[in-house]
């Protein structure tokens, strides 16, 4: 049966990014009588095409990589209309440019100073990072939406057709591969990154299911049918496996906590959503399909808190010193109290976004490219001006 990608309202799409954080902090900062606020301010914007886009605005879902060769520095971020291009992170010049027919959707991993991505041209790419050069192709004969991952010399990746490669990451020749039917006409645009655990791989796919393979050969461990919706099942979310526990999201369906060597549903929580966890300490973040931003507790699923849009969904999520950063597919990019949910500061680039931001800390950056295609450059944190 015919397999349909159709995005939820074009815009309706959410990706979070698991991110490793500090404490959690208060909306305001007091240093001896001085009381500090958190802004931002733009250091720099630069559009990603190579021409101007006339037609219809497709979907930006990629969040930035950030790269170091010698004395270089680069932001490397892809859109969904023509390709890959990599900038000088201080200046946004273009470093080089790498074209893909249709453009890259999916996400892009990044292993010393290679990156690996799926294009919209029905091929998967090995790119040198330092020049764009490209190491290696693999034909998938159909589009490529969801991030691969790298794992002792293997890259994993699903493509549009629900088939998961294992690909041998110096030469891109597979190893092996693990197909599943779908049986429902629709399905939504997007793809579920694998996590691994041991001699174990995760992956969610469009038919409901999440499915637990051996690393080795890719045959099936065990699968448990978790989505059951009558029109959208799809398992997109990112499977995030911490210890013996595997969580995953459902679309317009539920939160689920299984135990990773089984399957077995230790919690399962109202409200799914189309991204992925962003898991810090003893919650979970992530957006809902209905509009919410959500904190859970982990052990339990129980909501800690959440908050409201008026339209859209969240992106994915990162922790920025204390506080969840996440965008607006019709809004902004928020900063949220990661304790409270308290809404800090905002910026807002126009035409919302999609793809989840990267954060760099240590030099008070963000970057995100928005709605339509552009790419920013932050400075963010408490006092700037």
């Amino acid at each position: 049966m015919l397999n349909l990608h159709v995005p939820r309202q074009f815009a309706l799409l959410g990706f979070f990014v698991l991110g490793t954080g500090c404490s959690l902090l208060s909306g305001l900062q007091n240093s001896g009588s001085e009381r500090r606020t958190f802004s931002t301010k733009r250091v720099w914007i630069r559009p990603t095409p190579a021409k101007d886009i006339v037609g219809f605005r497709k979907i930006n879902r990629m969040r930035p990589i950030l790269f170091s060769e010698g004395q270089r520095d680069f932001v490397i971020q892809a859109n969904s209309s023509d390709g890959v291009t990599a900038y000088d992170r201080k200046s946004g010049r273009e470093i080089w440019r790498r074209a893909v027919l249709n453009g890259v959707e999916s996400s892009i991993a990044i292993v010393k100073d290679r990156i690996f991505f799926g294009g919209n041209d029905g091929f998967f790419y090995s790119v040198d990072a330092k020049n764009g050069q490209v190491l290696w192709t693999f034909p998938t004969r159909i589009e490529n939406l969801s991030e691969p991952l790298l794992h002792e010399g293997v890259v994993y990746f699903l493509n549009g057709a629900n088939t998961l490669y294992a690909l041998d990451a110096a030469s891109g020749k597979q190893l092996w591969l693990y197909s599943r039917q779908d049986p429902n006409s629709l399905s939504i645009r997007g793809g579920s990154r694998p996590a691994i655990r041991g001699d174990t791989l995760f992956a969610g796919f469009s038919d409901g299911a999440v499915v637990a393979l051996f690393v080795k050969n890719g045959a099936v461990k065990w699968e448990k049918q978790l989505n059951r919706n009558k029109r959208f099942r799809d398992l997109d979310s990112d499977p995030l496996v911490e210890n013996e526990f595997l969580y995953l999201l459902g679309y317009d369906d539920a939160s689920y906590c299984l135990r990773s060597a089984t399957g077995e549903i230790v919690w399962k929580a109202e409200k799914g959503g189309y991204g992925s966890f962003l898991s810090v300490k003893d919650r979970l973040y992530f957006a809902t399909t209905n509009n919410e931003f959500v904190a859970l507790n982990k052990e339990t699923g129980q909501r800690v808190w959440s908050h409201e849009f008026k339209e859209g969904v969240a992106t994915a999520a990162a922790l920025y010193k204390g506080l969840v950063v996440f965008g607006e597919s019709q809004g902004s990019l928020r900063f949220a109290d990661a304790r409270t949910g308290k809404i800090i500061s905002s910026f807002d680039p126009g035409r919302g976004i999609l793809a989840a931001p990267t954060v760099d800390e240590k030099n008070q950056s963000i970057f995100f490219i928005s709605g339509e295609s552009n790419l920013y450059h932050l400075e963010a944190g408490w006092g700037i001006q």
